[in-house]
């Protein structure tokens, strides 16, 4: 479910690197290097926001992976709901395939049928985030896919993982959910 009303108190929302000084961005709405093969509407900057709640329970998150090692990589955050339009606009547009590789056994169609693009997302709320985990010298951390990967190996149970994949990705999991975040199925 997802809130009726979106925040428009900018008062209530902050900059990520104006908190976790540490974490590094690839923000790839605002490129080309997602699934569209387009910059997404909305984004004016290559800037991460939350809600100072949400940045609040991210920090301790942050906190308990550096102490195991582990910096955050930020892929997206907040997004403006004019960007949500472009993601369902671009879906619709027959003439656009995008970039195959991010739904590789996937039609376009499927994005939205099965719900990896809703019209409505919570991240419009600047609660939601997209993220991993890297090295503290910023190095590849291996969670057998990859930011927008429209595939099977991105559900969290997905079976042909490697251990150390499993081990990965329960990390980040850990932290997050015991800094008060409630993971996607």
């Amino acid at each position: 479910a997802f809130a009726d009303k979106i925040s428009t108190d900018k008062s209530d929302f902050a900059e990520i690197s104006t908190v976790i000084d540490d974490a590094a961005f690839d923000i790839r709405y605002y490129s080309s290097n997602n699934f569209t093969g387009n910059k997404i509407d909305g984004y004016k900057a290559p800037r991460a926001y939350m809600t100072k709640k949400a940045l609040a329970a991210l920090k301790i998150a942050a906190d308990d992976l550096r102490a195991q090692g582990y910096r955050l990589l930020i892929w997206d955050s907040y997004r403006p709901q004019k960007a949500v339009d472009n993601f369902v606009k671009w879906i619709n547009d027959p003439s656009d395939p995008g970039d195959k590789s991010f739904y590789p056994k996937l039609e376009k169609d499927d994005l939205i049928a099965g719900v990896y693009i809703m019209p409505k997302s919570g991240h419009t709320r600047g609660s939601t985030i997209d993220l991993t985990i890297i090295t503290k010298d910023g190095g590849f951390v291996d969670m057998g896919g990859t930011f927008d990967l429209f595939s099977e190996v991105s559900h969290p149970d997905y079976k042909k993982l490697t251990k150390k994949q499993k081990k990965n990705r329960k990390i980040l999991r850990d932290a997050m959910v015991k800094a008060g975040f409630n993971p996607l199925d």
